[in-house]
């Protein structure tokens, strides 16, 4: 019997995509954002797609903002941008 490919919904895009193509934005329990590219860190977690257009998408309709419950400055989409 095939594995099951473990499917989550991009915050940004709202489509539901393998986990392996999507990025994860954390925020610690300590209130730090960071991304993850383990998958694997404490705190709350949202995904975005790994393209710049749905980074773009999410920073102009705020998305992550609303995901995650802070706060996210310009700086840290540039190293989303990075990551990806």
């Amino acid at each position: 019997m095939p594995r099951k490919i473990p499917m989550r919904r991009c915050v940004a895009t709202g489509e539901s995509l393998p986990k392996k193509e999507l990025l994860r934005i954390v925020r610690t329990p300590e209130g730090r954002l960071m991304v993850d590219l383990s998958g694997r860190a404490n705190g709350h977690g949202a995904y975005l797609k790994k393209d710049s257009e749905a980074v773009a998408l999410a920073k102009k309709n705020g998305a992550l903002k609303k995901a995650l419950g802070v706060d996210i400055p310009d700086s840290f989409y540039d190293e989303i941008l990075k990551a990806i």
